[in-house]
């Protein structure tokens, strides 16, 4: 099949690249414009772009993808199909019929769980044992497409969000090929997903990446592997916010949100058992040791994490 495929960050590389190397001819991308990156906040082309370049595909990178320009340059390319990747826009009728076989999404769930922005990171808050990958027909209603294939990833007690995206990202490059196969060949047909256990994956926001120190440890333990590398789990300390790597649940408890320094460990209360802070990074500076960190300010034992009580 001739395929033109969509996707913008580095997650869709994988898939870019198994596309590239399978047996159909891929005749064009599609990608996000160019966006400010970086300490200069340079204009700079997406992963999936570079990779592009680097394959000597040509590119496309419209406002959206209902602009008729786009449009117009996408049906001369006459793809049979249109895989994507984490394309990052919502796909009008009028560009979903342009392909005869449609544009087949590779999403980072085992659909109908998890449908939306943010589906990795929500799985692991939600404390879900079992993740997988889904390739569907995308229709107008958002991630509710009849499924071809579907594999599973076992989440580990340890995955931060971007572990666990990583190891779907390689997995699901050979799914989404091998269901181009089965489209190509007539083996594969689509099935609609199951009206029951549909849950949404909305795209998680700064603030929702806030320590709330009274929850449990466990939720405080998947909050912050959730948000880790993005949006980045935070508290305050000092009225100043503090980003937090993934922590370690410890026997011992504290008042929530209470410090406890030692010369290699920074000890801070939850709700229930105590967690020892991993990395931190205080603004303006680079990410480092809690130890380093509580050193650096003269953290005291006894002081605390959060508004509630800071001191």
């Amino acid at each position: 099949m001739r395929l033109v495929f969509a996707g913008t960050p580095e997650v869709a590389v994988p898939s870019l690249d198994a596309v590239a190397a399978s047996g159909h001819e891929l005749v064009g991308v599609v990608t996000r414009p160019d966006a400010p990156a970086g300490r200069g906040r340079r204009l700079t082309a997406s992963p999936v772009a570079q990779r592009a370049e680097e394959l000597g595909v040509p590119v496309l990178k419209p406002e959206h993808p209902r602009d008729p320009d786009f449009q117009r340059e996408l049906r001369a390319l006459a793809p049979d199909c249109c895989p994507v990747v984490a394309y990052g826009a919502l796909l009008p009728q009028s560009a979903l019929d342009i392909p005869p076989y449609g544009w087949v999404n590779l999403h980072f769930s085992a659909l109908p769980h998890w449908r939306g922005a943010a589906p990795v990171q929500h799985a692991i808050w939600a404390g879900d044992e079992v993740t997988g990958a889904t390739t569907f027909r995308i229709v107008k209603e958002l991630d509710a497409g009849p499924t071809f294939g579907v594999m599973t990833e076992r989440i580990r007690p340890t995955d931060t969000a971007g572990d666990l995206l990583a190891r779907l990202a390689e997995g699901g490059a050979g799914l989404l090929v091998a269901t181009l196969d089965g489209i190509a060949d007539g083996s594969l047909e689509a099935r609609p997903q199951q009206a029951e256990g549909v849950s949404y994956a909305p795209k998680v926001e700064v603030e929702d990446a806030r320590i709330d120190w009274s929850l449990p440890a466990v939720a405080i333990d998947r909050q912050v592997r959730a948000c880790t590398p993005a949006p980045g789990a935070w508290t305050t300390y000092g009225g100043e916010r503090l980003k937090l790597g993934p922590v370690t649940i410890i026997d011992g408890a504290l008042p929530a949100g209470e410090l406890a320094v030692g010369k290699h460990d920074v000890v801070v209360g939850t709700g229930t058992s105590a967690v020892r802070l991993g990395d931190v990074r205080a603004v303006g500076k680079k990410q480092m040791p809690a130890a380093d960190w509580a050193r650096g300010v003269r953290v005291a034992s006894g002081s605390t994490l959060g508004d509630s009580g800071e001191r």
